[in-house]
C-alpha cells in the first residue's frame, strides 16, 4: 500500500434539496487496503459510496479513482463538467459495486448474470466470458449452481453471484454497500468470507457495514462517519479499544 492512493476524495460536497448530506469530506484508499465505513443511518455512507463510481452527483470537491475523475473532466479554469456518458461508463467498469439487495438478473441463470455484462461492456466473446463467469463463481463457492436462477438460490448464495458479477470486470475496486443486511443471519457469514478472501488477495475494497467483527479482523482502517463529516478515521485496533471522538464512543457502545 505505498505510493499514490488508488481513490483520492477531496472536500466532497452533496445535497439532495435543502439537506446537504456531505459536507465536505476528504478521504484517500490506497491500493490494497480496505476501508470500512461505519455510522448511523443518515450519515452519509451510502451517498459517498454511490458518488464513487458516479451514481450520484457531487456539487464540490473531487473524486479521482487511480489518478483519474470520476464522472467529470476539469477544464482550464479549474471547475468540473460531466464528462459524456461513453466515458463514464469506461471509467466506472474498473469500479465494481455490490449493493444492499442483490439486483441480480430474475430471469438469467447465475452464470449469465455472471457474463451479462463483460460481454456487453468489455467486448468479451460469450465463451470466454463463460469461462471466466465459471471461474469466478467457482471462487466464491458457487461452481454447482451456474444454471440456477435467482429464485433457486438463498439470500447469501444471490450475493456471491453479485459478488463474482463485480469481480467479472476486473475491477481495481469494489464497493461494498451494507452487503449483508438484507440477509438471514445465518447466512451473513458465508459472505462475509468471501469478503475475507478477497482482502487476503489484494483487492482495494471500501465496504459500508455494521458487521463489527468484519470490520476488525479484515480493515486496514475504519472510518466513522456523522452527519456527512469524518468524525474518525484509524486503525481498527484503536478504533474499537480507544475511540478518540465522543460520538464514535458512543455508537460504538450502541452497536457492540
Amino acid at each position: 500500500m505505498n505510493g499514490r492512493p488508488l481513490v483520492e476524495i477531496e472536500g466532497v460536497r452533496k445535497r439532495f434539496g435543502d439537506h446537504e448530506v456531505l459536507k465536505g469530506v476528504s478521504l484517500d484508499v490506497a491500493a490494497g487496503e480496505v476501508l470500512c465505513l461505519l455510522g448511523p443511518s443518515g450519515s452519509g455512507k451510502t451517498t459517498l459510496l454511490r458518488c464513487i463510481n458516479h451514481l450520484e452527483k457531487i456539487d464540490a470537491g473531487t473524486i479521482r479513482v487511480d489518478g483519474e475523475l470520476v464522472g467529470y473532466r476539469q477544464i482550464s479554469d479549474g471547475t468540473l463538467r460531466e464528462e459524456r456518458d461513453g466515458i463514464v461508463a469506461a471509467r466506472r467498469r474498473h469500479i465494481g459495486m455490490v449493493f444492499q439487495r442483490f439486483n441480480l438478473f430474475a430471469h438469467l441463470s447465475a452464470l449469465e448474470n455472471v457474463c451479462e455484462a463483460p460481454v456487453a461492456v468489455l467486448g468479451l466473446s460469450r465463451d470466454e466470458a463463460r469461462r471466466r463467469g465459471s471461474a469466478l463463481l467457482q471462487q466464491v463457492g458457487l461452481g454447482a449452481k451456474l444454471d440456477a436462477l435467482p429464485h433457486q438460490l438463498s439470500g447469501g448464495q444471490q450475493q456471491r453471484v453479485a459478488i463474482a458479477r463485480a469481480l467479472a470486470m476486473d475491477p481495481k475496486l469494489i464497493l461494498f454497500d451494507e452487503p449483508t443486511s438484507a440477509l438471514d443471519p445465518e447466512l451473513v457469514g458465508e459472505v462475509l468470507e468471501t469478503m475475507r478472501a478477497l482482502a487476503r488477495g489484494g483487492m482495494t475494497m471500501i465496504v459500508v457495514t455494521h458487521e463489527v467483527g468484519f470490520a476488525r479482523d479484515v480493515a486496514h482502517r475504519v472510518v466513522m462517519m456523522d452527519d456527512g463529516l469524518i468524525v474518525e478515521d484509524g486503525p481498527p485496533e484503536t478504533f474499537f479499544t480507544a475511540p478518540a471522538h465522543a460520538r464514535t464512543r458512543a455508537f460504538l457502545s450502541k452497536i457492540h
